[in-house]
């Protein structure tokens, strides 16, 4: 029996703080754990087989100049593109895409809505989504509480764990 074609397995992908990760693949995962205040963002195209997720941490680049330009993934605003981009060079197609969000939970509690960075990522990835005729799927955000986001590549699910629960977007 030949051995499967590691092109087609994605493996495990963990994508961490201010990173995004993109796969055409048959089977395997994509994985980012502990969204607190994140915003984490998986788009899927299921014709393709293409899929993609990004854990942001920052709602817009212009918060720091230097970070943007080393880890632009850090920032909902530079993060959403590069994600569409690295999925459509894959061969997904925008028009067909399935997104799905969790993450931005309030972790601190604070009267200052000035640093109310949740609210502040879901804002600017609302705003991106829209400019590019995208809308969300499923969402859970909100709370206080950590989630870990996984994309399944042979479904294209996105399955939240959290509080030991588990359920799927």
């Amino acid at each position: 029996m030949p051995l499967p074609d590691p092109a087609h397995d994605a493996g495990r992908v963990v994508v961490g703080i201010g990173a995004h990760a993109a796969r055409r693949a048959d089977r395997g995962i994509i994985i980012t754990h502990a969204l607190g205040s994140c915003v984490g963002i998986v788009v899927y195209d299921a014709h393709s087989k293409v899929g993609g997720m990004l854990h942001a941490q920052l709602p817009l680049s212009q918060l720091n100049a230097e970070l943007a330009r080393t880890q632009p993934a850090r920032f909902v605003d530079l993060g959403i593109p590069l994600l569409l981009k690295a999925v459509a060079d894959l061969g997904a197609n925008r028009r067909t895409l399935r997104v799905t969000v969790a993450g931005a939970a309030s972790m601190l509690v604070t009267s200052n809505d000035l640093f109310n960075i949740p609210a502040r990522n879901l804002t600017v990835m609302r705003k991106l989504f829209w400019q590019h005729s995208l809308l969300v799927a499923g969402e859970d955000t909100g709370g206080s509480i950590p989630r870990t986001m996984t994309l399944r590549l042979d479904t294209g699910e996105t399955v939240i764990e959290s509080q030991g629960r588990q359920y799927t977007l």
